[in-house]
Order: C-alpha cells, then structure tokens, then sequence
C-alpha cells in the first residue's frame, strides 16, 4: 500500500485590521459640543430659562475645548465643528448671566409694586367748603334736590385719617392727591337707563379727583361704589345718557377731573355710603351721604 503525502500548503499572510501608527476618529467630544452650545443659546433666549443655559454653556464649553485638543494631536477630523460648538457654549453663558440679571430686576420691580401696594397712602381729611355747597345747591334745583343739597358751609372740626366723611368732605392723600364726593341729589333717570329698578329712587353724586402730585394720575383704575340704608344693601350704578361713563384719561398734575355718577336705593333709604378707591397705591375712603 503505498502513501501518498500531501505537499504543505503556504501560509496566507495576516493582515493587520489597520495599518500601523494610524488610531479611529473620535469626534464624539466636538460634536455634543455643537449639540449643547446650540440648546444652551436657545435656552438663552427664553426668559426665565437661564439657568438651563448656564448649564449647557458651561458643558459645551468644556467639550469644546476638549475637542479641539483632540483634533490638535489628530485624535479628532472635525476642528471646526468642536470650535463653533465652543464658541455657542460662551454664547449661551453671556446670555444666561443677562437672563439671570434681568430676572432677578423682574422679580426685584415686581417685589416693590406689591410692598408699595401694601403700604397704600392712606388719607386725611378736611370738610367741604362753600364753593361745594354751592355747588351742590345748583345740582339739586336741576336734578329736584332735597333741601339738604343747599347746607350751608361746614365748621365743624376736622375728620381724622380714616373716619368716614360727609358730603362735599375732601380726602387728601399723603402724595397730594384729592378726591371729593359732593351730597347725594335726586335724580331721574331716563326712559332708557340701565340699573334703575321701578319704585325705587336714584340718587346722584359728583366725584372730583384733583391731582395735587407731582406725577400724572391714571384716572382709568379709580372705582365707585356704594351702599344704601342702615342695612347697607348693594345701590346698583345707573347708566343712561348722562351718567356712568365713568372715570378715563390721565390727569396732568394741578389739574382736576370730575365724574358724575347715579345710584339706585330702595325708597326708604335715608343715606347712601359712597366709596372711592383711586387706584392700588392708595386707601380707599368712604362717604356717608344723607338722603
């Protein structure tokens, strides 16, 4: 039997996977930096979000930074992509250290109107004088008046800060501004008057603000309002067309703006409460008014 021997086979050559001195791009770094800077400089733009933009910036920044030391020692292909990345993560910490102080100035402002607000300027007062009666006494002879439209000129003392005041009585706030309720006249509405209930009467007031400040008033946020008989029941306001407009309009300061305004009271009414608010910095004041 003879053998038969099989020649060696040569050998393949292995061949390396990659050629020598050569490593694989990593341009992970360069690329979140992009990635970041760009979220962080949007977040920039958006209020109350700077914190977010802080955070992004400072990390795109560090990546950045980063990256571009690995495309220096050629670890990394993509130089100018890390560059802009870091470049949008400074971007993004200008804009949340902006954001930041224009916040906290929001908040700050913000802060000031409501303590101003708690602290409203509260009123003194003084009695009306004999221009008001006069006044008044020309109201009610056109309106049909009661005769205690005409009293004559007030002498008695002062009210103090906070009392409730009479017709024609002047509340002075500390800033200078005056507002000046006169006495309650009838009145008649007309045949298209909104407000008015049949049998019950309607009564009519004048409101003047004076604006003694140094300052314009804005006269769009004074409220009326008031309250009929002891029980104090709501005097719903009347609107036809002389009444009820309303306070509008900026008052220049030394200068005055009077309103007129009717309320409807149930016929046993014998007083109508007359309350005045100028506007959130100040106290509102109170008018106790004979029918």
């Amino acid at each position: 039997m003879s053998q038969f021997t099989q020649p060696p086979q040569p050998q393949q050559p292995y061949a390396p996977a990659q050629e020598p001195g050569l490593r694989p791009v990593r341009n992970g770094l360069g690329t979140a930096a992009l990635v970041l800077g760009i979220i962080g400089a949007v977040s920039g733009l958006i209020p109350f979000m700077f914190w977010l933009a802080g955070i992004l910036g400072v990390i795109a920044l560090i990546l950045g930074l980063a990256g571009r030391g690995r495309a220096k020692r050629g670890e990394a292909s993509n130089k100018g992509v890390t560059t802009f990345g870091a470049v949008l993560g400074l971007v993004a910490l200008i804009l949340s250290v902006v954001g930041a102080v224009l916040t906290f100035k929001a908040v700050d402002d913000v802060v000031n109107d409501i303590n101003k607000s708690v602290a409203d300027s509260s009123a003194s007062a003084k009695p009306g004088g004999a221009d008001d009666a006069k006044g008044d006494a020309k109201d009610g002879a056109k309106d049909g008046a009661k005769g205690d439209t005409a009293d004559a000129p007030k002498t008695e003392d002062e009210p103090a800060a906070g009392e409730t005041l009479a017709g024609r009585d002047t509340a002075v706030y500390d800033d200078g501004l005056e507002v000046t309720v006169s006495s309650a006249a009838a009145y008649t509405p007309d045949a298209y008057a909104a407000g008015h209930t049949k049998g019950n009467r309607a009564y009519k007031v004048s409101v003047v603000i004076e604006n003694k400040t140094k300052e314009k008033f804005d006269s769009a946020l004074v409220s009326v309002d008031a309250r009929a008989g002891d029980d104090g029941v709501n005097a719903e306001q009347i609107f036809d067309g002389k009444v009820g407009e309303g306070f509008s309009g900026t008052v220049l300061p030394g200068k005055k703006i009077t309103v007129q305004f009717a309320f409807d009271a149930p016929a046993d009414a014998k007083n109508l409460s007359v309350e005045v608010s100028p506007g959130f910095d100040w106290d509102a004041s109170q008018w106790d008014l004979k029918l």
